[in-house]
């Protein structure tokens, strides 16, 4: 099976790329794995462009097919935030607990209406990888739509606290009431991988 590095440090991400990119038979290998404990700063005002650095970044440093992705979450009534400070949305120069990220958002969203609480978990997927001779690059952004709930949902995912609180009107559940695998598949994630298909089979199917 091909190898590919799913450029994360966050357990339960790496556990989900696992499954997902077992669909398209690639063997997820870790940073640790590989040996690298670098990392970049990440400076960009999107998504995408943090997807960029962090892509490029290892990519250089591995020198196999590498995959990154940033993302979180966009509250409608908060202006898009946390958007690209999903992490450290409550400042400082640490990534924010799961817990203290959850109340953040439910202390913020106190008293908006229900109309008002429209949000969304969004994601932007980067593989990087060599193809005859040629370094490609190819990008894929999605979305998982919601509201946010008036309650958090009490079971929080350690390293996904956003799904605890982006409740789903169409399955009449929160995100984070989902199984593992239920989540994967109907993730923002996997639907970045799905428009990226071409390129992952490519690098499945190269000797």
């Amino acid at each position: 099976m091909k190898q590919i590095l799913v450029a994360t440090t966050n357990p339960a991400k790496l556990a989900e790329y696992r499954l997902l990119l077992g669909e398209f038979g690639l063997d997820v290998i870790s940073l640790r794995t590989r040996g690298i404990s670098e990392s970049p700063e990440e400076t960009g005002a999107t998504f995408e462009e943090n997807a960029l650095i962090k892509v490029r970044f290892y990519f250089e440093r591995a020198k196999m097919p590498t995959i990154a992705d940033d993302g979180g979450l966009e509250i409608d009534a908060l202006g898009g935030e946390p958007g690209v400070k999903s992490h450290r949305w409550l400042g400082g120069d640490r990534e924010n607990t799961d817990d203290e990220l959850v109340a953040e958002v439910m202390r913020r969203m106190q008293g908006v209406p229900a109309a008002q609480r429209t949000a969304r978990l969004r994601a932007a997927a980067v593989v990087k990888y060599e193809f005859d001779g040629i370094v490609r690059e190819s990008i894929a952004e999605a979305a998982i739509e919601g509201v946010i709930a008036a309650r958090a949902w009490p079971v929080i995912r350690p390293g996904f606290p956003y799904r605890a609180v982006l409740f789903l009107p169409d399955r009449n559940l929160f995100l984070g009431q989902l199984g593992e695998a239920d989540e994967a598949h109907i993730s923002q994630r996997r639907e970045s991988l799905l428009r990226l298909r071409p390129d992952l089979e490519r690098i499945a199917t190269t000797p």
